[in-house]
């Protein structure tokens, strides 16, 4: 005795119950949607810039002072010479030095200019097509769906017969 099994998937049966038809489009509207847009601007202007020396001016005047003093003495022959010399040699070393570092730092107080440049976001808005409320006839009964893309004069239709239980 042989006994046979079958086994219907419900996918495949229905599958098997489709056929495909058109429509007659009635009418067709498109579909909009308002999106917000973000887009960079960029805007570059000139300004002066002040740098801040680095340098204070007290730090010239101990080295202009140190070394003046240093000279002063080397020049010197006798002990009174040389302390004699030593001191107006940092006297005049002090202020030599003080004067360059103001010099210095008034070189580099002057101002100097520069791009500076900043990036804002402007926003708009705009439309956007989304897709197509379309209605049709099929069997002088009147459908409506949406649709991604205009479907023209006809619509194409997949039909699904599947039996009540």
């Amino acid at each position: 005795m042989t006994v046979m099994c079958i086994v219907a998937l419900p996918g495949l049966a229905r599958d098997r119950q489709v056929s495909y038809d058109y429509g007659t489009v009635v009418d067709t509207k498109p579909i909009y949607e308002t999106h917000r847009v973000e887009q960079p601007r960029e805007e570059c202007w000139t300004e002066n810039v002040y740098r801040q020396p680095s340098a204070d001016n007290s730090v010239g005047t101990v080295v202009g002072a140190v070394v003046g003093g240093a000279l002063g003495n080397a020049v010197g022959h006798s002990k009174k010479n040389k302390q004699v010399g030593a001191i107006v040699g940092a006297v005049l070393g002090g202020t030599i030095g003080r004067s360059v570092s103001i010099h210095r730092k008034s070189q580099q107080s002057r101002p100097s200019t520069e791009q500076v440049c900043r990036t804002y976001n402007d926003y708009y808005e705009e439309e956007r097509l989304a897709g197509f409320l379309v209605r049709y006839r099929y069997n002088d009964e009147t459908y409506t769906t949406r649709t991604k893309r205009d479907p023209g004069d006809t619509i194409k239709l997949r039909l699904s017969v599947t039996p009540v239980t």
